[in-house]
């Protein structure tokens, strides 16, 4: 590379597998290559720009974003496998906006989470996972309380906590200072985790996201110990979800670097 400038386990997975076999293309470069243009950073393919789906120039706002997702693309073999490129797939999605959702919208969406978010429901029985929960989880709804100076809790219903609005009001002015592209970055993270307080914990490297996804997965990691699993299956899922929260947060990082400082056109 050269840079210029159980059942239901198995269900899923047959899903992801039929999808997936339909996600390839054949690499059709050799070279992956990136250049500044007056938009932004460029990625070429050879001598191709790369476009989006809807055949826009896939510019992206930082050289590191740049590196990032032509390294996504470099590390492609014969077949160019467009689901594992999830950095590829964010900044698509930020350029194209196809839902064509606004800023607002975006925020909202994301703290919408707080509603069903994971860590806040808890079981009562049985104790051993009351405890697991307890000790895992409090400390990090804990931290974003402090953090943010709100109240978050958490509940045994079904119908959850009961999220103060003085607290969805805080989140939706903090999340304000993020651009749209770190918002489609942290709106991803909050879906693959189902928790809006992880999310603020990974972004704010509170936690790893080891420990996000982890604790994301708590009471089925439980489950699992007590009763066993189908293991491959169990550490595919374990491992794209991995994947797809540290893209998500790597974006989000990459996507609120500065772009007010002027780079010279890089070379080849």
């Amino acid at each position: 590379m050269y840079f210029g400038h159980h059942s239901q386990s198995l269900h899923c997975l047959a899903g992801l597998v039929s999808i997936f076999l339909l996600d390839k293309r054949k690499r059709f470069y050799q070279n992956v290559s990136i250049t500044q243009g007056e938009g932004g950073f460029e990625i070429n393919l050879d001598h191709r720009k790369l476009k989006t789906p809807q055949a826009k120039l896939f510019t992206v706002p930082s050289e590191a974003l740049a590196i990032a997702v032509a390294t996504e693309w470099d590390s492609q073999q014969d077949t160019i496998k467009f689901y594992t490129m999830h950095l590829t797939t964010l900044c698509n999605t930020s350029l194209d906006n196809p839902t064509q959702r606004n800023k607002d919208q975006l925020i909202r969406a994301a703290v919408k989470f707080l509603d069903t978010d994971t860590i806040c429901y808890r079981v009562e029985e049985p104790e051993t996972l009351v405890e697991l929960q307890k000790n895992e989880w409090d400390p990090v709804i804990e931290w974003a309380e402090k953090r943010y100076g709100v109240e978050i809790g958490s509940s045994t219903s079904i119908m959850g906590p009961s999220i103060p609005a003085r607290t969805q009001e805080v989140l939706i002015s903090h999340l304000a200072s993020y651009n749209m592209w770190a918002l489609q970055g942290i709106e991803f993270v909050v879906t693959q985790l189902k928790s809006m307080v992880l999310t603020l914990g990974l972004i704010d490297l509170r936690l790893t996201v080891e420990q996000a996804v982890l604790l994301s997965r708590l009471e089925e990691e439980y489950q699992i110990q007590k009763w066993g699993n189908i293991e491959w299956a169990h550490d595919y899922e374990l491992q794209e979800l991995r994947a797809r929260t540290a893209a998500g947060a790597l974006f989000v990082h990459l996507c609120s670097e500065s772009t007010t400082v002027k780079h010279k056109l890089l070379r080849e």
